[in-house]
């Protein structure tokens, strides 16, 4: 078997890989997936739709090497024409794969989602180091107060008349009566 397809074994065992056009068509449209891979002998009717699928999900598509039933012994199953791995890692990995195999065609794949890995691996780095963070108690670090507010300009001061007349205090509010009709009963002598 090819290290590629153990690989494709591994997504599936890890839960990162959905295979046939339904659960491919449903991460897609989750933007869920990160690579949707058509079998080299699928259909053209398979491969019209994989496309639409990746364009609707803004996911890279590509045709790999394999045949339907290569792809199918790797996930499990008889014959396999469409799979999608959901874990960018996972998905930078076969590209990196696949690019080996043939390095003009798939280059560009193998750049973008080796970019989109490094992204998520600094937001992991980022997020555990923010955790250990809370843990520890600590705090942003230190910096000197804002500075102080400008005085109002001589524009917006108020007039000398304004100034003359001073606000009324307000009375206290006062509480609100029952409402409706008001029984009062008599104590019995």
């Amino acid at each position: 078997m090819h290290n590629m397809l153990h690989l494709l074994g591994i997504a599936r065992k890890a839960g990162r890989l959905e295979a046939g056009e339904e659960p491919v068509a449903a991460a897609a449209r989750s933007r869920q997936a990160k690579l949707i891979a058509v079998a080299s002998d699928a259909a053209e009717n398979s491969v019209r739709r994989a496309s639409h699928f990746a364009q609707g999900g803004n996911v890279p598509w590509v045709r790999v090497p394999f045949g339907k039933a290569e792809l199918g012994a790797a996930v499990g199953r008889s014959s396999c024409a469409m799979l999608a791995l959901t874990d960018v890692g996972l998905a930078g990995a076969f590209a990196d794969k696949l690019a080996a195999l043939d390095p003009v065609r798939y280059a560009a794949l193998k750049e973008t989602l080796s970019a989109q890995a490094q992204k998520r691996l600094q937001r992991q780095r980022e997020q555990r180091s923010h955790e250990k963070n809370l843990q520890r108690g600590k705090r942003k670090p230190w910096a000197p107060p804002a500075a102080p507010k400008p005085a109002r300009s001589a524009q917006r001061e108020h007039p000398p008349e304004a100034a003359k007349r001073k606000r009324r205090p307000q009375p206290p509010s006062k509480r609100p009566g029952p409402r409706g009709i008001v029984t009062i009963k008599k104590k019995a002598p």
